[in-house]
């Protein structure tokens, strides 16, 4: 269960947005929400303190005063305050905004959200600015996708995330998806790996295998959006090297989503 979300904002729409989405998670699962605010160069410090105290307010006064939230400043760069508050807290998750595009074309490679896919080494929840939580009680959208490469997930506390992240649509679907090339078949590990990937989501929510044919990951995951409009989630898991779904590409998806993508590691460290 989800107890611990970190939230980066730069006092940006897309942070605020994503701020919304780390409350809504937070406040039906019980979770506590760490606001983090890195300070810039030539940022006055008391602007910024100010700024959270509105944030706090905001937030307070659109869930309630039950919702667990805290916010602090730190100086340095976003990834060192990111990797040296998740050393002392340990979240479950980090949720931050980006400004997104429509389709999945290859943008923003060099924003703050990409970075922290790159090193921050937690589940990371990437919001893009124009999706809305409400949408995850629509029936239209309550399927989720999960583009897997179908090999061994070493961390394996990482798919609880997912299943609670999930869990919170309504009446969700989860789709388990490979692409590959055509006329080529799954290895007797990856049959394996899927079937257990089914089983481990299947009690408590819907789930079914989905193969795209196409030689291209990129290519064939934008195919299945383009004729699947209902969905409402992206799920995938970066891994340090190997398999069809590097870091490198990843990123790439968090930078181009119009879709939630909750991103999963495949180490435990």
């Amino acid at each position: 269960m989800l107890k611990s979300i970190i939230v980066p904002v730069d006092f940006s729409d897309a942070a605020f947005n994503a701020l919304l989405f780390a409350a809504e998670i937070a406040k039906r699962v019980s979770a506590r929400v760490t606001i983090l605010h890195s300070l810039e160069a030539n940022e006055d410090q008391e602007a910024a303190d100010q700024k959270l105290k509105q944030l706090d307010a905001k937030l307070h006064a659109s869930f309630g005063a039950d919702l667990k939230c805290e916010s602090l400043v730190m100086k340095g760069g976003l990834i060192q305050s990111i990797e040296g508050l998740a050393k002392n807290i340990i979240p479950d998750l980090i949720v931050m905004g980006t400004k997104g595009a429509t389709g999945l074309k290859r943008i923003l490679v060099g924003s703050n959200t990409i970075k922290v896919l790159g090193r921050v080494k937690a589940p990371v929840f990437v919001i893009p600015a124009t999706a809305r939580f409400e949408n995850f009680n629509k029936m239209g959208k309550n399927r989720v996708v999960f583009a897997s490469d179908l090999q061994e997930v070493k961390n394996d506390g990482s798919f609880d995330v997912l299943k609670d992240i999930v869990s919170l649509m309504i009446e969700p679907r989860l789709r388990v998806m490979n692409v590959r090339p055509k006329d080529t078949s799954l290895g007797f590990d990856q049959e394996l790996e899927r079937n257990a990937l089914i089983s481990r989501f299947s009690d408590e929510i819907e789930t079914e295998r989905i193969t795209v044919f196409a030689n291209d990951v990129m290519d064939g995951i934008n195919f299945y959006l383009d004729k699947n409009g209902d969905t409402g989630m992206i799920a995938m898991v970066a891994r340090e090297n190997g398999g069809l779904f590097e870091r490198h590409f990843t990123r790439e998806m968090a930078a181009v989503t119009q879709y939630p993508l909750l991103v999963l590691y495949n180490t435990i460290d």
